[in-house]
């Protein structure tokens, strides 16, 4: 059995992996090692060809590629080391173990350990749509991997279901490829994904948004032929009055993402039942001490460059673990209240300085005040002009001395 030694390792070689290993590089980890399943970095970026990321980070407007690219440069200066083509199997509270196709069985004993894995996208078995089975009914993800990386048409004529960020950006990228978007489906009554993606690739390109509808049936034996969309009431279900027959050769499913944590679920560590990501405390730590998490494994962000922050702090603090300067401490339950679905981190440990609360909102609203109060006690308070369930929202605030905390988004 091939074993290494480090003081901090990463699992997962994508933004956020990437992000926290020259972190905790920067802390002054001496042996920093990445361990990857592709063969190599910048993981589901790789795909990401559209421009839109690095606003926040960099103040420019990059690419996938271009974005990552900055973080290996960063990566191979500070010294971090990689073991590439390597499928983790087990994680436990010091020791990584995966295999690899030169080495065999490695064991890998780390002083800290970064979960960094992402997230997957929903099939059409996780949302059980009517129909035969045939061809060309895709995630948008893998789509997105096809035409960008493997230079393969998917479809000419096609309808996306849900209005998650990767479909909208896929609806663009299969209009400028010449086929045709029939139309994007959405199930709620409200938009999933960006404003912003809405407007630079729907409405600048004339492509229909159908909210409360959804798809119903899919027809073809060899190939899709066409879908059945419908309208659905308050209850979500279809409204048989309203079924509409659209003839289609693609089907693409942007139906949500769920973060990677089968590592997680099997060391043991305390997941969310919200987010379905590893619970972690404002120094990216997790129920096991020595395991911290970040980016879309903890829960999914809608910006890069908000994972990329998430990120540095845990490869910061995966820094400090290893060198014995941060210890696991009692912390305060952070409470979702009136009108939002989760807050992260979701435990805080009362310090010195203050903590970035990131959460998001359970339905679309206009002229609202965010809160987050520690009992009877406002922390923080703002006026929104509108929030939206698929855009993250922020509040930064002190937590000395506290002894609860409440997030809460309530009409003005």
């Amino acid at each position: 059995m091939y074993e290494i030694k480090c003081n901090v390792c990463v699992v997962g070689g994508g933004p956020a992996g990437l992000a926290a290993a020259v972190a905790a590089k920067k802390e002054g980890a001496e042996k920093v090692l990445i361990v990857e399943r592709d063969e190599s970095l910048g993981g589901i970026l790789q795909q990401c060809i559209h421009p839109g990321f690095g606003l926040k980070l960099f103040n420019e407007e990059l690419t996938g590629p271009e974005y990552f690219g900055r973080f290996i440069d960063e990566a191979e200066k500070a010294g971090v080391e990689t073991l590439l083509g390597s499928m983790v199997l087990e994680v436990s509270e010091n020791l990584v173990t995966c295999i690899n196709s030169e080495y065999g069985v490695c064991e890998i004993s780390a002083d800290a350990v970064v979960l960094a894995m992402g997230c997957r996208e929903r099939t059409r078995a996780n949302i059980v749509i009517p129909g035969t089975r045939p061809a060309g009914v895709y995630t948008a993800g893998t789509a997105q991997r096809l035409m960008n990386r493997q230079n393969e048409m998917v479809g000419k004529k096609v309808v996306i279901l849900g209005s998650g960020d990767i479909g909208m950006i896929m609806a663009r990228r299969l209009t400028l490829e010449g086929a045709k978007v029939e139309a994007v489906v959405e199930i709620m009554d409200f938009l999933a994904g960006l404003t912003r993606n809405r407007v630079q690739c729907l409405d600048d390109f004339g492509i229909p948004l159908l909210l409360s509808h959804t798809v119903v049936d899919i027809k073809g034996n060899d190939r899709v032929e066409g879908v059945v969309i419908a309208e659905v009431d308050e209850k979500k279900k279809p409204i048989e009055s309203t079924k509409k027959f659209i003839e289609c050769d693609t089907l693409l499913l942007s139906v949500g993402l769920i973060p990677e944590n089968e590592l997680t679920n099997n060391a043991g560590i305390k997941i969310s039942p919200v987010t379905k990501g590893p619970e972690v405390n404002q120094f990216m730590q997790t129920s096991i001490p020595s395991v911290f998490a970040c980016g879309n494994v903890v829960h999914v962000n809608d910006l890069v460059d908000n994972v990329s922050a998430e990120s540095a702090t845990a490869g910061k603090n995966a820094a400090l673990f290893a060198a014995g300067k941060l210890e696991k401490k009692d912390a305060i339950k952070v409470e979702a209240g009136e009108n939002v679905r989760y807050v992260c981190p979701q435990n805080v440990v009362p310090c010195d300085g203050k903590v970035d609360l990131y959460f998001r909102v359970m339905k679309p609203n206009k002229n609202v005040k965010i809160t987050v109060c520690d009992g009877e006690n406002v922390l923080f308070s703002r006026k929104a002009i509108k929030v939206n369930p698929g855009e993250m929202e922020k509040a930064t605030v002190a937590v000395d001395g506290i002894s609860a905390l409440t997030v809460a988004v309530k009409e003005v």
